[in-house]
């Protein structure tokens, strides 16, 4: 590795109005390396990844690529410098081909004036087996899967000869395959020199693919060095300011009556024979891989998804019909998995989002009430601690924010029961630990919680029991002290045959309480 960075920002300010969001930040990135920037939502990471991806100017400071200083006034300079931005969504024109989408306006033409169809595939079928893909040129992007609309992103950056890749985000919304498959692609960009920041909240990617780490606080930088130095503690105390115990901050609960009881759930090539219970102040984990039906069966349970065979209780009673308005009235409540999507109106207002679902107790004679809008919206957001006025839309929200509104939503309705699908993903430390708290007091006053999670430190933390499915069926049930990641991996793999063979074929081990 060379002495002197590929890129370094030197003493970075950034103010927005009267707001300082950057104050002295340093950073190199260095040929042939993953460095890996953290932080909380609000750190200044995004603002520094503009910066140097040139949209926006620093007040004060500078930026030096190979020790030379430079001044980006737009992404078009950034990218003819070699300093390219890869994010979570990529931005594709879906109608085109690969090969179309990396030479977007800047396609080779022949000598007749023609676009270079030939060339163009050529050198994207030449990227394309440099890093291992088996995608092909002439494909179209439309139906392509995130993970490899990513790749696209990243052959175009390379056919800039980009010595500098930023990835913000770039695993959030991919399946544990795909992440592996972004991962071999990443090293291969190693092995061609190119230095990569790799901006995350998931700590256990942090440390699987860096060599070196940056962590931001405040718009400061509060931590920087090689891998070696550093331990998951001390990232998320620096982070957050708070030790590793306080992102699980679970509280034993004796379980009471049973809430929900299902017996032979059913639904034709999607999951069959699920059946189990959950009592009041429990916290039921619902682990598995992707595609094992851990999300269907909340849909199902909630009427939102039709099912062919099987019986939902709550209390004693029979669902009487199998819809979401039936679910509703007694007692259940859905966090969905994409709060964008389906959590929230992202143009509406939070004092809005926050009252949809009990528009009965603020409307009247067909008008909705704001005083007593706002009454119930300022008493579920204020028990969130959220951060942010309520009069603001959702979509200027942080990620962490934006969930705690859809928690919010539906503790308005006071359920008896709360399905919570992956209620932490893609929101930083300081928020997760927020969330997993208010989960924690929830269930100490008595209400029951399915936690849907892909996280295993988060199953093995704030789950009372464990179910695991694989392929549509349930595979194993777990005690929190026999909830351990062997165990549960063993189970999610599919290596248990039946539930009554599940306890003499999951290793046990004694590590359950070990979090990260």
């Amino acid at each position: 590795m060379s002495d002197t960075p590929t890129i370094e920002l030197v003493d970075i300010y950034k103010s927005f109005g009267s707001t300082r969001v950057l104050e002295g930040v340093g950073l190199p990135l260095f040929r042939g390396e993953v460095h890996s920037l953290m932080g909380e939502n609000g750190a200044g990471k995004s603002t520094l990844v503009k910066i140097m991806a040139g949209l926006h100017l620093p007040d004060k400071g500078a930026v030096r690529i190979g020790g030379q200083q430079v001044l980006f006034r737009s992404t078009a300079q950034a990218q003819q410098a070699g300093v390219s931005v890869i994010y979570q969504e990529p931005t594709l024109f879906r109608d085109l081909s690969v090969a179309e989408n990396v030479f977007m306006h800047r396609q080779p033409k022949t000598s007749y004036g023609w676009i270079d169809y030939a060339e163009m595939n050529r050198v994207v079928s030449e990227h394309l087996r440099q890093l291992g893909v088996s995608l092909r040129p002439e494909d179209p992007v439309l139906g392509l899967s995130i993970a490899d609309q990513q790749i696209v992103e990243i052959i175009k950056a390379l056919t800039f000869d980009a010595k500098v890749l930023i990835m913000d985000e770039p695993t959030a919304a991919l399946s544990l395959e795909e992440v592996k498959r972004l991962f071999q692609v990443v090293e291969r960009l190693r092995a061609k020199g190119v230095a990569i920041m790799f901006v995350s909240h998931r700590l256990e990617e942090v440390f699987a693919i860096s060599q070196r780490i940056t962590v931001m606080r405040d718009g400061r930088v509060v931590g920087s060095g090689p891998m070696k130095e550093w331990t998951t503690e001390e990232v998320i105390r620096k982070m957050v300011g708070r030790s590793l115990e306080a992102l699980y901050p679970k509280e034993k609960v004796e379980p009471g009556k049973v809430v929900l009881r299902v017996r032979g759930l059913r639904r034709a090539g999607v999951f069959r024979d699920i059946s189990f219970e959950v009592r009041q102040g429990e916290i039921v984990g619902l682990a598995g891989l992707v595609g094992a039906g851990r999300s269907e069966v909340a849909r199902a349970i909630f009427g939102i998804d039709p099912l062919d065979n099987g019986e939902v209780f709550i209390g004693e009673r029979t669902l009487a019909k199998h819809t979401p308005q039936a679910a509703m009235a007694a007692g259940i409540g859905l966090v969905p998995e994409d709060r964008q999507q389906q959590g929230l109106v992202m143009e509406m207002a939070v004092v809005r989002n926050a009252t949809l679902t009990v528009l009965h107790n603020v409307q009247r004679l067909g008008l909705v009430s704001k005083e007593k809008e706002r009454e119930i919206a300022a008493r579920w957001t204020q028990r969130m601690q959220l951060k942010g006025h309520i009069d603001e839309p959702a979509n200027i929200l942080s990620g962490g924010n934006q969930q705690k509104v859809v928690l919010a939503k539906w503790l308005a309705t006071q359920p008896k029961l709360l399905i919570v699908d992956e209620p932490t993903r893609g929101v930083d430390v300081g928020a997760k630990s927020e969330v997993h708290r208010t989960l924690s007091q929830l269930a100490k006053d008595g209400l029951a919680i399915i936690m849907i999670s892909s996280d295993l430190p988060e199953i093995m933390g704030m789950a009372d029991r464990v179910l695991v499915m694989h392929e549509g069926k349930l595979t194993a049930e777990l005690s929190r002290s026999e909830a351990t990641e062997e165990a549960i991996m063993y189970a999610a793999t599919g290596q248990v045959s039946s539930q009554g063979e599940r306890k003499s074929k999951l290793p046990v081990t004694d590590n359950h309480d070990k979090g990260i």
